[in-house]
């Protein structure tokens, strides 16, 4: 008679460590799980006393893993994967797919086109993972990733350009008829330009004025372009975006081009899946429906 299962710590309590261990976060961990933050806190420190190893150190300011903990957390979310997995294999009826894209690209580009998926194909429970840090595919149950950049991405890995990335200058229609637009560099020097994590800025106004960028009076910065597209939508300043982005917006009145110049670079966004067997059958609806998104 074998005590393996018996030795298991309770399951429910993995469950949530493995939550509040992605957050970093007691509060941000129980509103995932449905629960109270002191319920999330009681589990853990249960795990914790059951295991007799500290998992997180506890800080003024959030939550931090201890080398047993950050092991634990990785070994624990590939299994939850794995359940995940063989779970879905018993449903053949619900096909689910996760996609992992950017914040912006998520509220950006695909948001505004997800209905039109839904509608079509109703049979597969689409999920998007939007974050700025690099999803793994195994431990973070990806099964499909768009992403930035050159390929290849790295080893096992399918590769297929979506979209081409073409950089343009936009603004609030309101402000441009207010201030006009800029003709030169000593007139660009009175906007405020609003920058992101890219920060293209210099780059687009070497090309534009055909002179080394100068560093500009007026500048605020934000971590995703989808922030610095918002505030000059409100009438802030002048942002850089990717064409595709700002389109709708440029479509409904709510920006204007602000030069006939665009920005064209080397890097582009690509289709990212693992190279393994063959294609699960939503796997390839969801990247068919998305190239077809994108021409």
């Amino acid at each position: 008679m074998t005590d393996g299962p018996a030795t298991l710590p309770p399951l429910n309590g993995l469950r949530v460590f493995e939550v509040a261990s992605r957050h970093l976060n007691f509060r941000l961990a129980a509103e995932e799980l449905g629960v109270t933050q002191a319920a999330v806190a009681q589990q853990v420190r249960a795990l914790e006393a059951n295991l007799g190893i500290k998992l997180f150190e506890r800080l003024p300011r959030g939550l931090r893993l201890t080398d047993a903990g950050l092991g634990y957390s990785r070994t624990l979310r590939n299994a939850f994967a794995l359940i995940s997995e063989a779970t879905s294999a018993l449903r053949p009826g619900n096909s689910h797919l996760t996609v992992s894209v950017t914040p912006t690209f998520a509220s950006k580009w695909l948001i505004p086109r997800l209905a039109s998926f839904t509608e079509a194909h109703g049979e597969i429970d689409l999920r998007v993972l939007a974050t700025d840090r690099l999803s793994q595919f195994h431990a973070d149950g990806v099964d499909l990733a768009v992403r930035y950049g050159h390929p290849p991405f790295g080893p096992g890995l399918n590769t297929e350009r979506l979209l081409e990335q073409r950089v343009v200058a936009v603004a609030s229609p309101t402000l441009l008829a207010q201030r006009g637009r800029p003709q030169n560099l000593e007139q660009l020097q009175h906007f405020l330009l609003l920058h992101d994590a890219h920060n293209f800025w210099p780059e687009f106004i070497a090309g534009l004025f055909g002179q080394p960028a100068q560093p500009m009076p007026k500048n605020v910065r934000f971590n995703q372009t989808s922030l610095a597209i918002e505030a000059a939508i409100a009438g802030q300043g002048l942002a850089l975006s990717s064409h595709f982005f700002v389109q709708s917006d440029l479509e409904a009145g709510r920006l204007a081009l602000v030069f006939d110049h665009a920005l064209h670079l080397d890097k582009h966004f690509y289709l990212v899946w693992p190279r393994k067997g063959g294609m699960p059958a939503a796997l390839e609806t969801v990247r068919q429906w998305l190239l077809r998104q994108a021409r």
